[in-house]
Order: C-alpha cells, then sequence, then structure tokens
C-alpha cells in the first residue's frame, strides 16, 4: 500500500441507516474516520488536511440546514480548483496571464458602398 492510503470500505446504506437512527454515533464514527486517514498521512499533508477539514466543519456549523452546508462546500470546492491560486492556475501558472495579454487578431474592416 503507498504511503498517505488508508484502507477504508464506504458502505453507503450503513453509514445511511447510522445516520437516520443514531445522529450523534454517525457523528463520532464520521470524526473518527476523518481522523483515522489525516493521522495517516505524511505531517505536510496533514496539517493541510487539518485545515482544510477545519474550513469544512465551519461551513457546516454555519449551515442552517444540509443543502446549504453542501453548497457551502460545492463552492469552496470549486473555489479551490477554479479561484484564484487555484488548482487550474497552479497547473498552468502561466496560463491566466497569457489569456490577458493575448492579443486578439484583427479583422480587415471592408467599406460596403451602397448605390
Amino acid at each position: 500500500m503507498k504511503e498517505d492510503q488508508t484502507p477504508f470500505s464506504f458502505d453507503f446504506d450503513q453509514w445511511k441507516t447510522l445516520a437516520e437512527s443514531d445522529p450523534e454515533a454517525f457523528e463520532r464514527r464520521r470524526q473518527a474516520v476523518i481522523d483515522s486517514y489525516i493521522s495517516g498521512v505524511s505531517q505536510s499533508k496533514r496539517q493541510r488536511l487539518q485545515g482544510l477539514q477545519w474550513r469544512v466543519d465551519m461551513e457546516r456549523r454555519r449551515s442552517s440546514n444540509p443543502m446549504q452546508s453542501f453548497l457551502r462546500i460545492y463552492t469552496m470546492m470549486w473555489d479551490s480548483v477554479c479561484g484564484e491560486r487555484g488548482l487550474l492556475q497552479a497547473c498552468a501558472p502561466n496560463a491566466a496571464r497569457e489569456q490577458k495579454t493575448r492579443r486578439r487578431p484583427r479583422a480587415q474592416v471592408v467599406s460596403i458602398d451602397r448605390d
């Protein structure tokens, strides 16, 4: 097994049943799985993951319902992909700058005389 990988099988129905029958046990188990995964990665990644998990948890707490929580976290994810200093910029750091400075080809303007 590679470093930073934790074996984990996810049974959606089991988690769903637990969430419906005992939300507090669900939350404890959810937190235990997250903590177990984060503790199994390298120190440099651990700090980043703890920070990310803290941000996710704060968005969940700020939300008034599960749908709002989902939308906040979804937006946070897309901001980290497309936003400033996001994944797209990291993958192609010069692409954004090139797009801004790229000149569009000039079109030849043709005069149309009316008789």
